[in-house]
């Protein structure tokens, strides 16, 4: 999978650069977000503007970085999403478990 990483006042930007999030390529996602948590990047934005398609492996990760994230008193937060995508966490109603904002600069600035 490739990722794109960069760092905006203490926040890592993770822009994914798939144009699907599937079984084929979720585990490469939660391995590489465990990995950034573990090594102290605890404010996470994911930028899903290039997903056009998830799965529930794909939602699967993205939870699951939630999770670690908020373990590790971190922020998790997606950014972006395609219509087709955000159908997908508003039928598996985790569209209330994440804060979604449409663009990354829109997360950036966040409160």
């Amino acid at each position: 999978m490739q990722i794109a990483t960069a760092k905006h006042d203490g926040k890592t930007v993770l822009s994914l650069k798939e144009e699907r999030l599937d079984a084929h390529n979720s585990s490469d996602l939660r391995d590489h977000i465990l990995k950034l948590l573990e090594n102290g990047d605890t404010q996470l934005i994911v930028d899903l503007a290039g997903v056009r398609f998830i799965d529930s492996s794909g939602l699967g990760a993205l939870l699951s970085g939630y999770k670690n994230a908020s373990l590790r008193s971190g922020s998790f937060v997606l950014a972006g999403l395609q219509p087709r995508v955000q159908s997908m966490f508003e039928l598996t109603r985790l569209h209330r478990v994440f804060d979604i904002y449409p663009s990354v600069e829109g997360a950036l600035n966040k409160a």
